[in-house]
């Protein structure tokens, strides 16, 4: 699905899209940033920079660094041919023959032609040095304050994942802890029962994940994603109950499994709706 948000450098409206749930590719409107520059006309404008040999060479280097699928060959050709008066480039143009995937074209409502940030950047610098400057620092600030809002979110959920550990200790030390153990007994009984949920949620163990990811810090429960934060604290209330309740630990980690699975699954539905939902609110602006 497509997050929309929208920007407003010195007062112009520049609306960013991503198809990617961390966020990490974001793609500003080229129409939008040539607005400030031609309203009328913006795709003459974005057809006018896309003549450029200087800026068919920065596209290819961009396609070459983060595009395996990108046609080599069709972009030489095109290189070569820019900047003579005969040579015309439009946006799907460029996609279609080259490839490429810095930049798309979207139709309809909202639509237009959008780009990596990285080219966005610099259409917007081929604009005006003064309006990509402006550009930036809007763009800065937007991802500080998402980064600021889910860290906020993130921090909630593992505090309460915390929180919730001290009840799910309490069911282990009075129905599963006989008063015969010894101190490394219990230990190692807590660790399989907080990898009975690591399982359930990450489907590894925590030694299996601290292999897997030797240069991360912290552990796999500091590297969760908020959803798998919200789904392990539900089973660990649920996993704390089924222990008073005597049930086998083949149960426990079959029902639990089950839960973990349904819950992350139905999360990441509720998810797509709520997204598209904030698309099609969009779309009616």
């Amino acid at each position: 699905m497509v997050n929309k948000e929208e920007i407003h450098p010195n007062g112009m409206p520049i609306s960013i899209i991503n198809n990617d749930q961390d966020g990490t590719n974001d793609f500003m409107s080229l129409t939008d940033i040539a607005k400030t520059k031609n309203p009328d006309a913006p795709t003459d404008i974005i057809k006018n920079w896309l003549r450029a040999k200087s800026t068919i060479e920065f596209l290819g280097l961009w396609e070459q660094m983060n595009n395996n699928d990108f046609n080599i060959e069709k972009f030489s050709q095109f290189k070569n041919d820019a900047g003579s008066n005969a040579f015309v480039m439009s946006s799907s143009k460029w996609i279609k023959d080259t490839n490429a995937r810095g930049i798309i074209a979207r139709s309809g409502i909202g639509g237009g032609t959008f780009a990596h940030t990285d080219i966005a950047f610099e259409f917007a610098s081929w604009i005006s040095p003064e309006f990509r400057l402006y550009l930036i620092k809007d763009y800065q600030q937007l991802k500080l304050s998402d980064a600021n809002r889910l860290s906020v979110e993130w921090n909630l959920n593992r505090e309460l994942s915390r929180l919730n550990y001290q009840l799910h200790t309490e069911a282990i030390k009075e129905n599963l802890l006989p008063d015969t153990n010894t101190q490394k007994q219990n230990g190692w009984r807590f660790a399989s029962e907080a990898d009975r949920l690591n399982v359930a949620i990450f489907g590894l163990t925590a030694k299996q994940w601290k292999q897997k990811n030797p240069t991360k810090k912290g552990n796999m429960r500091d590297n969760a994603t908020k959803t798998q934060l919200l789904v392990l604290v539900n089973i660990e209330s649920m996993n704390a109950e089924l222990i008073k309740s005597g049930v086998s630990q083949q149960q426990r980690t079959q029902m639990l499994n089950t839960m973990a699975t349904q819950q992350l699954a139905t999360f990441a539905k509720n998810q797509k709706r709520l997204q598209k939902f904030e698309n099609d609110s969009n779309l009616l602006e």
